[in-house]
């Protein structure tokens, strides 16, 4: 009876690990070039995106001019 009860805790693991081992392998793996893989700013609105929201800058772009506020008092 404990054994039975294993066999699906088993399975789970080594689902998880095999999982984990190709998201590594995918990451690390073959052909692996850190310096071509796109910039920073793509790979985050790449994962926000996909997470389903939105992304706000919390500053403008480099280069960019923004223009000042009016007053108006």
């Amino acid at each position: 009876m404990y054994a039975q009860r294993k066999i699906p805790v088993l399975v789970a693991a080594i689902v998880a690990v095999m999982g984990q081992a190709v998201v590594l392998f995918n990451d690390f793996g073959p052909g692996y070039d850190s310096e071509g893989r796109g910039n920073a700013t793509m790979v985050s609105a790449a994962a926000v995106s996909r997470a389903g929201a939105t992304e706000i800058p919390s500053a403008p772009p480099a280069g960019h001019i923004q223009a000042r506020p009016v007053r108006t008092t």
